[in-house]
């Protein structure tokens, strides 16, 4: 495991997965926060990400310009899957948001324990994740 640490919250990178916390009050967006993480995710492990699931565990408050997923993919970058952790139900609202420009399938999860369990069997079964 490796911790990426920004000024705007922590990044944890495993062999097949990632899991983001970002900080209280941040209004996340591409230009200022995403852009860096995923290029240095990139480097790191050498791959545009469409063999990793993104764990976005949402323990702090704050929030995402959900248009700026189109930038994700306008770079060319994928992800193998993307969870959210969160159960607050006004976070859900918010997902339900993101989904609509994110290309792929949101699925999401109330504990860590149960997203990053999804993912090591997704990995492992090579099932759609």
């Amino acid at each position: 495991m490796k911790a990426l640490k920004y000024p705007f919250g922590t990044l944890y990178v495993f062999d097949g997965f990632l899991i983001s916390e970002i900080n209280e009050g941040v209004h996340f967006s591409w230009d200022e926060h995403g852009k860096q993480m995923v290029e240095d995710v990139s480097c790191y492990v050498g791959t545009l990400g469409e063999d990793l699931i993104y764990i976005s565990n949402r323990v702090n408050s704050y929030s995402v310009v959900a248009a700026d997923w189109m930038k994700f993919f306008k770079n060319y970058y994928f992800l193998k899957g993307y969870y959210i952790v969160d159960d607050k139900k006004v976070s859900k609202i918010n997902s339900l948001v993101e989904s609509l420009f994110f290309s792929g399938k949101i699925k999401r999860f109330e504990t860590l324990d149960e997203a990053v369990n999804f993912a090591h069997f997704a990995l492992e079964y090579q099932i759609e994740a």
